[in-house]
């Protein structure tokens, strides 16, 4: 470990009651490296947060990375972290929905993590839509299908065996929408324990926020810096930037750190769960010290509020099925869920 840097207790981190009792650290580590970074520079970023507290870490099998970071895992614990003390998230990919694969998929990411039970375990996306690995925007599955209630549930009926069976703590959803969810709660035995979605200061999703604290499902924010190093394919010319907002930038000043700091502050304060993604060791310190040093002010936090943009930056164009009008139909925007 960088010996500059000082280690953070990671007690100190502000933690997150799920509806089940379960406290999740506010701060985690994403682990999708896109197609910038490799799964050994990724393993090696876990190895380093966890020296220096971190204690959730945000995975899943399409990553490609997870059996470098079960490695990883593993000399954790030999270093005298209990497992007890972490909290580890995986994902079940859109090609293992149907009802034989949900189980073998978990315990592969079991396995691949070195693990006997994961503390959430997500639907990744709400479609068994997927595509090549590093196709470009314009690529379709032809055998991409619109959400089916009844096929997720079929899914979902599967992600609840698995916490019958102690493979998994909690089940949760990710890149879903207001008007899935309410089906979902409407129909689940275990409802879930937290949502997974695009959260930063451009893009606040303030009514589906709500939502989710309203039927005590914890939000888990993924891009919180506005995700610079996503894959090109998700970055159209209308994507503005959060880390070069004149708002963020002027409280960055102040403060002396990096507006990327400040996005993380933000998302603490808001009450959201964050899982920023680096593979250098001085700015996942940043953003894990951004949780426990100087809070921003309430004139800061309205400040921010007020520069939401509602620009989403991971629209999951490639997705999309045969039928689709563009990457809107995905996000149900009117409120009704698209159909073929």
């Amino acid at each position: 470990m960088n010996n500059s840097l000082e280690k953070i207790d990671p007690r100190s981190i502000p933690r997150r009651k799920l509806y089940t009792g379960a406290e999740i650290p506010a701060v985690g580590l994403g682990t999708f490296g896109s197609d910038r970074f490799t799964a050994n520079e990724i393993a090696e970023a876990v190895l380093g947060a966890a020296a220096i507290g971190y204690r959730h870490f945000d995975c899943a099998a399409v990553y490609g990375n997870e059996k470098e970071i079960g490695d990883s895992f593993q000399k954790i614990m030999s270093s005298g972290i209990r497992r007890e003390e972490l909290w580890i998230t995986s994902k079940l990919w859109n090609d293992k929905h149907a009802e034989e694969d949900v189980i073998p998929a978990c315990r592969q990411t079991l396995k691949d993590l070195q693990l006997e039970y994961l503390d959430l375990y997500l639907v990744h996306w709400p479609f068994p839509n997927h595509h090549a690995p590093g196709v470009d925007v314009n690529s379709r599955d032809p055998h991409a299908i619109p959400y089916i209630h009844e096929n997720y549930m079929k899914t979902w009926r599967q992600m609840e065996k698995l916490v019958e069976m102690g493979l998994v703590r909690h089940i949760g959803t990710s890149n879903m929408t207001i008007a899935k969810l309410k089906l979902l709660l409407r129909d689940a035995k275990i409802k879930p324990a937290a949502n997974e979605m695009e959260l930063h200061p451009h893009f606040q999703q303030p009514e589906f926020f709500k939502f989710c604290g309203d039927n005590q499902i914890a939000p888990i924010g993924f891009a919180p810096i506005g995700s610079p190093t996503r894959p090109d394919r998700d970055k159209t010319p209308e994507d503005t930037v959060d880390i070069e907002d004149p708002v963020i930038v002027k409280i960055a000043q102040r403060l002396s750190v990096h507006p990327a700091v400040i996005c993380v502050k933000w998302a603490v304060q808001r009450g959201q769960i964050t899982i920023p993604f680096s593979v250098r060791m001085k700015e996942y310190w940043s953003n894990l010290r951004a949780a426990v040093t100087e809070p921003l002010t309430d004139e800061d936090m309205q400040a921010i509020a007020a520069i939401n943009k509602n620009n989403r930056l991971i629209k999951g164009q490639v997705f999309l099925w045969e039928s689709a009008k563009d990457w809107r139909d995905l996000w149900d925007l009117d409120g009704q869920i698209a159909s073929a």
